[in-house]
């Protein structure tokens, strides 16, 4: 026989290497029942990020420390996020990434779509939401032109590509027409896309990546003040003006309380085709440095690489030396969000 305290000492064991402490400590073990008569053990961790490395190993460490006893194990897992379903726009949704950047042209739309190709990529079931009103690309930058399918009940279903479901702005504008937005207009268009798209098909989402436009303007705001954003991702380049726009956008994210889960540098270096050679184009450095100083989270270097401009399809996708630097700025930036989670558990 064993007991639920025979198996929370079992896990004292297992640590968090963000947190520093063991799980039982960190308060990260919710519920433990034992049934005896079945050999089951059935445990509840307090992990938010699915498919993130971190907890994925957390969770095979625990699994490892019951599988001694004879007893089957259940696992699952959950947090508090800090909202009530009933009460918040997009319940079925399990974690909200913001993509954005203080100023255009550092790639951020590349970044969010790689962003949920990777996670998907992991496993997860993703949706992405165009929402940069003023420059919607990110269908073809997932290569595909579908258009969202419409249900008898006025529902939106999004296409579907690489694994990801995606809504963009793009499908309620003219090719022809420029995009001209303002406050009011957004936030009803905003609104409406949230409410009237069926994410996850009748299921659920464990991420949503939102592409937002450059800038701290209308939609960042309604944003922010209509959806539980559970991390956001800051955007830049190495030179120095990206970095001070950057700031700016975080700053953003910090009054509306909304956690940032870390700094990317995208365009870091370029690497010849021909010749093999590297080249800092836009200086190298900036974005690590920037982390470092704002004490950020440092999420990784992206080449600058023509591929990302040629290929149909998103480059996390390949097995190249880029391919490898966005897997690891999506796997830790999936780690960062686990963090968020984590560190809200443990401090409840």
């Amino acid at each position: 026989m064993m007991t639920p305290d025979e198996i929370r000492e079992r896990l004292r064991a297992v640590e968090d290497p963000h947190l520093g402490d063991d799980i039982v400590s960190l308060g990260l073990v919710r519920e433990i029942a034992v049934d005896d008569e079945a050999e089951t053990v059935q445990v509840t961790l307090g992990l938010g990020a699915p498919y993130s490395p971190t907890e994925t190993s957390i969770a095979g460490r625990v699994r490892d420390k019951i599988d001694g006893t004879g007893y089957d194990i259940d696992l699952t897992a959950t947090v508090d996020r800090g909202v009530d379903p009933e009460e918040t726009v997009l319940p079925n949704v399990k974690n909200i990434i913001a993509v954005a950047s203080g100023k255009g042209g550092v790639g951020k739309s590349t970044v969010a779509a790689n962003l949920a190709a990777g996670l998907a990529d992991l496993g997860a079931r993703v949706g992405l939401f165009d929402a940069d009103v003023y420059g919607p690309n990110v269908p073809q930058m997932m290569g595909t032109d579908d258009q969202p399918q419409i249900t008898e009940d006025e529902t939106m279903l999004p296409p579907v590509a690489h694994g990801v479901e995606i809504m963009s702005m793009e499908f309620l504008l003219d090719e022809s027409a420029p995009a001209i937005w303002r406050g009011p207009m957004v936030h009803k268009v905003l609104t409406q896309l949230w409410e009237d798209v069926d994410w996850g098909r009748g299921g659920h989402l464990d991420y949503m990546v939102v592409d937002l436009p450059p800038g701290t303007g209308d939609t960042q705001l309604t944003m922010l003040q209509s959806i539980p954003v559970s991390g956001a991702v800051i955007v830049t380049t190495p030179q120095s003006v990206a970095l001070d726009d950057a700031q700016r956008g975080m700053e953003m994210f910090g009054e509306h309380e909304t956690p940032v889960l870390g700094i990317v540098e995208n365009m870091s270096t370029f690497v010849c085709p021909d010749c093999g050679g590297r080249h800092d184009i836009f200086g190298s450095g900036g974005g690590e440095t920037f982390a470092e100083e704002t004490d950020m989270p440092f999420l990784g270097s992206i080449p600058l690489d023509p591929a990302v401009r040629t290929s149909e399809n998103p480059v996390v996708l390949g097995n190249d030396e880029t391919a490898s630097a966005v897997t690891e700025f999506v796997e830790t930036t999936v780690d960062m969000q686990g963090v968020v989670h984590r560190r809200r558990e443990s401090s409840q």
